[in-house]
């Protein structure tokens, strides 16, 4: 494989999957550590990745999901990311959760003095250089596919946290309450739920009457919901009714 096309195929993998590790590159492009280090260099100076000690986080203009699931943030996940940041006050102390909503809600804040805790990499990797944050960042394992600090030590270092604002995005969402897909994820979010004055949702009109593998916790949990216009009445009512404060973002779409 040629230099340009390994780099080409390293970049394509960072950027689809929002953090490879080494190991994972060296496989894909069949490679030794040393020469992927050197090109994680060599790519990192593109300013579309950042390097890490344990491999490369993606920062380029257009992240794709972290989990595969689409190419670029949707219309609704960037419009409910900017109402949520715009709800955000200056000065604040929050804490971000790792998914592509939260990443989009990140994007939104680069301009606004904060405090920042967060277990994402990538946002991490966006906010690192930005004069008015002042970021935290919660250790733990870090789950390949997302970038994402989990597990036991993520959770003991959430002890000594307080923030005004929890931000957090979730798999699913039914009568039950909210649910997402990783055990290891749910057992550091409910940690991050006892940290925060206010837990904030961030989520699109698709995940709703829809569950994942793990139950995170009830809807009485939520202070308030970041949503788009496809939301329907009926949960619009249910919401309500667990005194959930709903903000409802129109989305257009062009014909």
């Amino acid at each position: 494989m040629l230099v340009a096309e390994r780099r080409s195929s390293i970049l394509h993998a960072v950027e689809e999957k929002g953090f490879v590790s080494l190991h994972e590159l060296a496989e894909l492009v069949r490679a030794s550590e040393s020469t992927i280090r050197r090109d994680l260099e060599f790519l990192d100076g593109s300013q579309q990745i950042r390097r890490t000690r344990g491999g490369a986080a993606y920062v380029g203009e257009s992240i794709t999901s972290f989990e595969e699931r689409i190419s670029t943030a949707s219309l609704e996940k960037q419009k409910i990311a900017e109402a949520a940041a715009n709800l955000i006050e200056p000065g604040e102390a929050i804490l971000l959760d790792g998914g592509t909503t939260t990443l989009e809600v990140a994007r939104h804040l680069v301009n606004k003095p904060l405090q920042v805790v967060t277990n994402s990499l990538p946002i991490m990797n966006l906010l690192v250089n930005q004069p008015l944050i002042e970021l935290m960042i919660l250790g733990g394992y870090l789950y390949p596919k997302t970038g994402v600090a989990l597990g036991p030590q993520a959770t003991a270092s959430l002890e000594n946290i307080h923030v005004r604002r929890l931000i957090i995005s979730v798999g699913g969402i039914t009568r039950k309450g909210l649910f997402n897909s990783n055990a290891l994820l749910v057992s550091t979010e409910r940690a991050m739920l006892t940290s925060a004055d206010e837990v904030m949702v961030v989520a699109d009109s698709s995940k709703f009457n829809k569950s994942a593998l793990v139950h995170l916790c009830e809807l009485e949990m939520v202070d308030h919901m970041v949503v788009d216009s496809g939301i329907t009445n009926e949960w619009i009512e249910i919401l309500q009714r667990a005194n959930i404060e709903l903000t409802i973002v129109d989305v257009k779409k062009e014909s």
